[in-house]
């Protein structure tokens, strides 16, 4: 990974994250997945930081999911398990991050990118956000059943169903409707200038309220026995739809779905 790829910077008390590749619209390397693992426990540990904002570099893209690239190297059913077992650990280090986190979201929130947004604590987007997780339409992966559990929690399991079958994305207004985000603003330095705004005064309220309310809530969510979704995982990541999608996907053509 290039040190570019993701930016570290902390300013009066706040540790910004941002993904900096716009030309691939912020989609997400393995590396930069670890690196902001790493981030998040760096941050846990540091009393001078007392709040997280990421965020995607430019206006079209917080982060357009997981760099599709990547997935060229899978070879067998432990790359499959690997890959949703790294979003795992890396969303846990984000929702367990005791710092208040905020998601400043500007264009395509998407696939592993909405798995970010949807595991920090707060979300504010400019009105040209989108959400979701077209894998029906793209790829034709599924999510893990802690990534399926965390959005059902958020925005209830109807509408995770419905937005996951019709592989549509989720505008702005919507997503503000039905409490995704928690404000709306109107382009990208509004919504910037808000997230400091917000990171400033949840930074200056009391730290140990803070982290106990984040985590009694991250508590309530049903825990899951680990590998109960294997069959899953492997039943889609090793399909030949798997590689159709890929293929498609890289090609820029439509996939032929086949369901084996």
């Amino acid at each position: 990974m290039s040190e570019q790829d993701l930016l570290w910077e902390i300013r009066d008390g706040v540790g910004w994250i941002t993904f900096n590749r716009p030309a691939a619209r912020n989609a997400l390397t393995f590396a930069m997945y670890e690196r902001l693992a790493e981030l998040c426990t760096e941050a846990s540990g540091n009393a001078a930081i007392r709040a997280l904002v990421l965020t995607g570099a430019g206006e079209k893209a917080f982060a357009a999911g997981t760099d599709i690239s990547q997935f060229r190297a899978f070879s067998g059913p432990e790359d499959a398990l690997a890959y949703e077992a790294r979003l795992d650990r890396v969303l846990d280090a984000l929702e367990r991050c005791p710092k208040p986190t905020i998601a400043a979201i500007s264009g395509a929130c998407t696939g592993g990118g909405a798995g970010i947004a949807a595991a920090c604590d707060m979300r504010i987007a400019a009105r040209n956000a989108r959400f979701g997780f077209p894998v029906a339409r793209t790829l034709g992966n599924c999510l893990s059943m802690a990534n399926y559990a965390r959005l059902a929690a958020l925005i209830g399991p109807a509408l995770v169903t419905e937005i996951v079958f019709t592989a549509r994305l989720m505008a702005a207004e919507e997503a503000k409707a039905v409490g995704l985000v928690s404000e709306l603003l109107d382009d990208q330095p509004a919504l910037m200038a808000r997230a400091e705004a917000l990171a400033k005064l949840v930074a200056g309220h009391a730290p140990l309220t803070l982290a106990a309310t984040k985590e009694a809530l991250r508590r309530l969510r049903p825990r899951l026995p680990e590998g109960q979704d294997k069959d899953l995982i492997l039943m889609c990541y090793m399909s030949q739809d798997f590689r159709e999608g890929m293929d498609a996907f890289l090609t820029k053509r439509t996939p032929l779905w086949r369901g084996e």
